[in-house]
């Protein structure tokens, strides 16, 4: 009778577990079949199309540092001064870039002893202008990136990452990894089959736009218009829907610092496994412990190390960031999020060097996330020896002895 029950209750505990399988892949079938299986620019809407049902979302969405990232190179998109006094770059006393406008477009025109040597017309604008901003030409069919970088922290034309310094160089190659966290979309060919050199000029999506996160959405657009009864919303991605490591797979394709791609660029898109597509870095305590991560290109691996994110299974970016808005530079909203786990009123909060630190609870961020310099975001200015770096705030939560000492310094 007792073997009965026991074999009864295991018939019982493999059916519950057989069904649980069963629901559990019937939900990912369902995530799974809104993905497209290859990725190509007629699969792509275009965020346009998004306004006439979400309209204050796009309103929104166009003031944010994702949408701004990458866009074609007019005036309304260029925040650089154009001003005849504040348009120059000198590399040496002889050679010098100007920012110039002229009729057929915004140009950085290279000079050697006040002759006129090449105009290079600025095509298209990189980064949203809260750092800086640089610059892409086309010639033909290719990209490359223009000499000079408008940097945002001390509002001057600088000579752009990474270039020589006293040279102006003007064949640095973009590929297509370069443009995939800068626009939605863009149709390449030639060169190597995982890294094209050659872009349609006719296809490509800007900016991180909606499709960006919630996939390629021309079918989503058709069904829906023709069917406007149906408020579900079909053949596009819920990215709240995902699993967490598929939510945080959104955003580290272009904040987890350099991975090595296994497939063609623009071909993962939300729902899918990032690692079916790059071999990502790993972030090592050592390297935290000496200062070597990349604080702008690895977001994504600094918040994996750090405690608050290991301590729970449900933390993802989307925890603390809402990519619809621009909540730039909000301080006190990103320090509420940290107060909504971590009360104010507990004991661990009550330290002797909290209580020093006065309306703490809209500070969390300054002392455990410092805006750090970053290797990547350096440039030469006009006369100095030693490139400037941008600052950028690290993802890595947790606490940086000599900030908090310059905090406390201030409250004084």
């Amino acid at each position: 009778m007792i073997l009965r029950q026991k074999n009864k209750r295991s018939v019982l505990v493999i059916l519950s577990l057989v069904i649980s399988v069963f629901v559990l892949v019937q939900c990912m079938n369902s995530v799974n079949s809104e993905i497209e299986q290859s990725v190509s620019y007629e699969a792509f809407a275009g965020s346009e199309k998004c306004m006439s049902c979400h309209k204050d979302v796009y309103d929104k969405h166009l003031g944010t540092a994702h949408y701004l990232t990458g866009q074609p190179a007019t005036e309304n998109f260029i925040t650089g001064n154009f001003n005849k006094d504040s348009n120059s770059y000198y590399y040496t006393p002889d050679i010098l870039v100007q920012m110039q406008k002229r009729d057929s477009g915004l140009y950085q025109v290279i000079y050697y002893k006040g002759e006129e040597k090449m105009a290079i017309r600025k095509d298209i604008v990189i980064g949203s202008g809260v750092m800086g901003q640089s610059f892409l030409n086309w010639r033909q069919n290719r990209l490359f990136q223009m000499p000079v970088t408008y940097f945002t922290a001390a509002a001057q034309w600088s000579n752009s990452p990474g270039f020589p310094e006293g040279k102006v160089m003007t064949d640095r190659p973009i590929t297509s990894r370069c443009l995939e966290c800068h626009v939605t979309y863009a149709e390449g060919s030639g060169g190597d089959t995982l890294e094209p050199v050659n872009f349609s000029r006719d296809k490509i999506i800007y900016g991180v736009s909606c499709e960006k996160c919630h996939g390629p959405a021309a079918k989503h657009v058709e069904y829906q218009t023709g069917n406007p009864a149906v408020k579900t919303a079909k053949y596009v991605i819920n990215p709240a829907k995902l699993s967490r490591q598929q939510q945080l797979d959104v955003c580290a394709v272009c904040h987890a610092g350099k991975m090595q791609k296994i497939k063609p660029s623009f071909q993962f898109v939300p729902g899918k496994n990032l690692a079916d597509y790059f071999i990502l870095d790993s972030v090592h305590n050592s390297s935290l412990a000496g200062g070597e991560v990349e604080v702008h290109g690895n977001q994504y691996g600094l918040l994996r190390k750090s405690k608050c994110f290991t301590a729970t299974s449900t933390m993802t970016c989307s925890s603390c960031h809402n990519t619809h808005e621009n909540q730039r530079g909000e301080a006190a909203l990103f320090s509420s999020k940290c107060i909504s786990c971590h009360s104010s009123n507990t004991t661990a909060i009550k330290t002797p060097t909290h209580l020093l630190v006065k309306r703490i609870k809209k500070k969390c961020i300054n002392c455990h996330m410092p805006a750090l310099e970053s290797r990547a975001i350096a440039v030469y200015l006009q006369g100095e020896e030693k490139p400037r770096a941008a600052l950028v705030r690290s993802h890595f939560i947790g606490i940086y002895p000599d900030v908090t000492k310059k905090i406390l310094s201030n409250e004084k």
